[in-house]
């Protein structure tokens, strides 16, 4: 697979041993939180003691006066209390956040330092380990669900995709803070928490993220002994097996091996998946101030493509439409032709180290090399785009492949500086981040019988298995490499004024240069953006659990999208898409363990293209949208025995200047319905005995913001039982869609509907050992 610079792999081997004498730092708060609820202890809307520890005092250092006044602000959150001295390669992952049961007291991705959630001026939402395996999820589609304002995207069966606030991306996902934006499914086998950060972010992850981003955190060596070996099965059926060793090897060396086995049919007619993954961690910590952490991941997948079933014309043409009214299994395409297959190796070097006088610094290099490849016979073409006539008789199948292959290389170096000002506590990070983004896209209509770009089938039996021969068109058809160089420099500064006023500023400037070479023609075509993105945020705080915010952020999408894999000449002369969003909220620990949050926002999108009509392949930049939301959540523990997760989340995303001949001013949003609603419940009956109750409602949504086809609400309801039998065994079922209800789960255009699942069981046990 061609990608126009040095291969993957072996680059990959070379790079992470450069990088490691890279130097990088962290804010060195390792926070230790208290009870699990109010009934331990805690009076209700107390904060838990927190517990700071800081770079342990070699005996040769005396502290200075500038080491004192670091200590002094590090006091702004918490009370610094004597704690057991460990290996400097000991540093329990959880702790280092406050993660417990459901629950996530801080995160580093919203700010780039260790930061509370309370002092967050931004609606963020955390899935922790504990949740994603009690739900027995392994995708972010499904898992985003529970996530107020998330709305799962079908992403042609082959990718992860989001509509995040009425804006869709199948670009904006993170590993570790660090861009991981191709095309694929991201598996939870080695996931320690997952951050959904919504609204604009360009200030912490640069271009794009429109609505928000999604930061996967992963595990690392964190020197806790853990040997775990999962494995479960489904009624589909299905098999899947996970692993996680780990354990400090000696004062300075922690390793950490998670690996994944999957295979599963599904409840559509002729749909597997098989995937495999590996991903060794290691962390080398010579000292009490010096950290340095390797990973590598493999990820291999390989599925069925299956683009769902298509809407049916009503009678007079009259709309909406539905979908096509047919069993939840059938399959409208080619089983032996429908597939996607994804080849992922990630390799990171994280190198972290503390002065001791208010400096640290942080470096983080990651090389990536993805092959992708995927093959669509699915409902398209012909008069009526792929949907089904009003009698029932007649649909049409349209076929395509792409060969989408990438290799990305990053580094970001942050310096974060903690001082006062008389009264006055800053953090201050000074970033800056360099990368390149190298790929091809191939594309290849597919030709029924090597003939005719279309087929006629009957939806009664619409699975076809005429033979289909590919070829690149030479026209519409891409045939292209291309090179993104990307540099960027930024300046945050979280200011403590008093204990009742916080406020938060940044900005960031990025270099975008994207070339495309057209591999028939051998014309490059070369776009250059430099954007400017600012944040700004106040947070008060009335009382020391409860926090008032509002903020104002501006994210910009160069005019290449998402995927940024080729130009034409009308985008190369196109603006960049910018994003506004204003937001006010509230969030309140109501006991330590139990967070409430809520918030109110206005996004504009602008510059969105639409076709020049008087000058084909040029763009008039007239498009936009608004969405106006109110989004609600709980997560935590009620008492001690029962944890709760879930939202609501009142989304109206607009069309509000044509953006094309079909979607006007006025109409809503694809896929995004006004009302959504989850709530998962687990209550821990005895020591041995748990069980969870699960509902998930989405109101009314059309398919495609040409607002033809409407998707019926539907509530689903969840369900799952756990023992303990002892330290060594555990075992748990999860029932999907217990009450077995028809309903239509997401989309990817008006015909390529997907149903939702039956009833489903999935069986797991699990052995530490």
């Amino acid at each position: 697979m061609e990608l126009g610079c040095w291969g993957g792999r072996k680059a990959l081997r070379g790079f992470l041993l450069s990088t490691t004498a890279a130097l990088s730092f962290s804010g060195g708060l390792t926070m230790q939180a208290g009870p699990a609820s109010a009934q331990q202890g805690q009076a209700a809307g107390a904060l838990p003691s927190v517990v700071v520890s800081a770079p342990q005092q070699r005996a040769r250092r005396a502290q200075t006066a500038t080491t004192s006044r670091a200590a002094r602000s590090n006091r702004r959150t918490a009370t610094v209390a004597p704690v057991e001295k460990k290996p400097p390669s000991v540093n329990n992952q959880d702790a280092r956040t406050g993660q417990k049961g459901y629950v996530t007291r801080s995160v580093t991705s919203a700010t780039k330092t260790n930061t509370a959630l309370l002092n967050v001026p931004q609606s963020v939402t955390v899935l922790t380990k504990d949740f994603i395996r009690d739900q027995a999820f392994t995708s972010i589609g499904e898992a985003t669900r529970y996530v107020p304002g998330v709305i799962y995207h079908q992403g042609e069966s082959h990718r992860d995709d989001l509509v995040i606030r009425g804006q869709r991306s199948n670009a904006d996902f993170y590993t570790n803070g660090i861009r991981d934006d191709v095309q694929y499914f991201r598996d939870f086998y080695n996931i320690q928490r997952l951050e959904v950060l919504k609204g604009p972010n360009a200030m912490i992850f640069g271009r794009g993220g429109g609505g928000g981003v999604v930061n996967r955190v992963l595990k690392d060596a964190d020197g806790t002994t853990i040997r775990e070996v999962t494995v479960g099965g489904n009624s589909y059926p299905g098999a899947r097996v996970t692993t996680d060793v780990g354990q400090a090897i000696n004062e300075n060396w922690a390793f950490r091996l998670n690996a994944m086995y999957e295979n599963t049919q599904s409840y559509r007619d002729f749909v597997n998946l098989e995937r495999w993954a590996i991903n060794p961690t290691a962390t080398f910590a010579p000292n009490d101030t010096t950290t340095i952490k390797l990973s590598y991941e493999h990820l291999h997948d390989r599925r069925t493509v299956d683009r769902g079933i298509p809407s049916q014309i009503r009678p007079g043409n009259a709309f909406p439409r539905y979908p096509y009214d047919t069993s939840s299994s059938a399959f409208f395409g080619n089983p032996n032709l429908n597939y996607a297959l994804a080849d992922v190796d990630i390799g990171t070097a994280v190198v972290e180290h503390d002065f001791e006088n208010g400096w640290t610094i942080k470096n983080s290099s990651q090389i990536a090399n993805y092959d992708k490849f995927y093959q669509n016979i699915y409902p398209g073409g012909g008069a009526n785009s792929g949907a089904v006539n009003a009698a029932g008789t007649s649909s049409n199948l349209q076929a395509y492949n792409n060969e989408t292959d990438r290799t990305n290389y990053f580094n970001q170096t942050d310096l974060t500086y903690k001082f006062g000002t008389g009264p006055i506590r800053h953090t201050v990070v000074f970033g800056a981040e360099v990368g390149r983004q190298n790929g091809l896209n191939f594309r290849q209509t597919g030709l029924f019988n090597g003939v005719s770009s279309t087929i006629t089938i009957d939806p009664r039996n619409p699975t076809s298995y005429v033979p289909v021969t590919f070829a690149n068109n030479g026209g519409t058809d891409a045939n292209n490499t291309y090179k993104l160089n990307l540099g960027a420099v930024y300046v945050q500064d979280q200011v403590e004024i008093t204990r009742y006023l916080e406020l938060i500023g940044g900005l960031r400037f990025d270099h975008f240069d994207l070339t495309s070479r057209d591999r028939r023609t051998f014309v490059e075509l070369n776009r250059v953006d430099d954007l400017v993105s600012p944040r700004a945020g106040v947070l008060f705080k009335p009382l020391e659990n409860l926090s008032i915010y509002g903020s104002y952020s501006i994210s910009y999408l160069p005019s290449a999208g998402d995927q940024f894999s080729a130009l034409t000449p009308g985008l190369a002369i196109a603006a960049p898409e910018k994003f506004v969003n204003k937001e006010v909220g509230l969030k309140y620990d109501i006991f330590p363990f139990l967070q409430f949050a809520t918030a109110i926002y206005e996004l504009d999108r602008t510059n969105q293209r639409f076709a020049d009509p008087n000058n084909a392949g040029f763009f008039i930049l007239s498009g936009a949208t608004k969405t106006r939301g109110f989004e609600a959540s709980l997560t935590g523990y009620v008492t001690d025995a029962w944890q709760i997760t879930g939202g609501y989340a009142y989304t109206d995303a607009r069309i509000t200047s044509n953006n094309s001949a079909t979607i006007v001013a006025g109409n809503r949003v694809g896929l995004v319905p006004y009302n959504t609603f989850s709530l998962w419940n687990k209550y821990q009956f005895t020591e041995q005995w748990a069980a969870g109750l699960g509902v998930i409602h989405y109101s009314n949504f059309f398919a495609s913001s040409d607002d033809t086809v409407l998707i019926p609400e539907f509530t689903r309801v969840d369900a799952a039982v756990f023992f303990r039998l002892n330290e060594t065994w555990r075992a748990q079922l999860n029932i999907e869609n217990l009450l077995d209800r028809k309903y239509y789960s997401t989309a990817d255009g008006n015909n390529n509907i997907t149903p939702g699942s039956p009833r489903v069981f999935r069986l797991s046990a699990t052995a530490n050992f």
